[in-house]
């Protein structure tokens, strides 16, 4: 069951399915995943990277967010049959109450193997002002990003409270490494024939993306 507490918001009615998973838990491979399942267009960070006019909607969601007021999905979502990665995640008690029949998958990962991760990639990107850019290092892990036990311990506590808040029959626990049968027997649609799983996004892509020769995209923080 979802939090009473939370307003119920205004949905975009394409939503069917969205992630839960923090960055670095696998979700660029999750994209392209339900991209090929059929469930495209997936949202992830990079469309907001792509599309940087997209970050001032997501401030506006924050500031409902912290304001306890119901934030309208339309303007960010409508057209997208799913949505993977921050700044999404942060927002998934509010996409769960206003999309009660969107799917809802938690992507895990090994945290000492996520804290390199993350601390490699999202965390070395400087930190820029303004809404949306931040939501991860600051409202997320309240900055301390060098702590790996506290990040740690904000992930853990993170995955507990979507497994304890979303129905078990909504909800699919998922590490990538599982390939492709949980997933689709979660999405009931049909497993794809001779395709391996998508491996996406390791550090060495990211760097690619984000890395100072990338020009703006290097200012740019999830």
């Amino acid at each position: 069951m979802t939090d009473p507490a939370v307003p119920e918001g205004i949905p975009a009615r394409t939503l069917q399915v969205f992630g839960a998973g923090f960055g670095r838990t696998g979700t660029l491979s999750l994209r392209e995943a339900l991209v090929r399942l059929g469930f495209a267009p997936c949202a992830h960070m990079l469309e907001n990277v792509e599309h940087p006019e997209r970050f001032a909607l997501w401030g506006e969601a924050l500031r409902c967010k912290h304001a306890a007021e119901p934030i309208d999905w339309r303007p960010l979502l409508s057209g997208f049959r799913a949505m993977v990665d921050w700044p999404g995640a942060y927002f998934w008690r509010e996409l769960a109450v206003a999309h009660p029949e969107a799917k809802v998958i938690l992507t895990v990962r090994d945290p000492e193997r996520w804290y390199d991760s993350i601390r490699s990639t999202i965390f070395s990107l400087p930190e820029q002002s303004g809404a949306g850019r931040n939501i991860a290092r600051n409202h997320i892990f309240g900055g301390h990003l060098t702590d790996r036990a506290h990040c740690q311990a904000v992930l853990a506590k993170h995955n507990q409270a979507v497994q304890e808040t979303i129905a078990p029959d909504r909800l699919l626990v998922f590490d990538v490494k599982e390939g492709w049968d949980p997933l689709c027997t979660f999405l009931d649609v049909p497993v794809p024939e001779d395709e391996p799983f998508p491996r996406a996004n390791d550090t060495a892509a990211f760097q690619t993306i984000f890395g100072s020769g990338s020009g703006s995209r290097s200012s740019v923080s999830p």
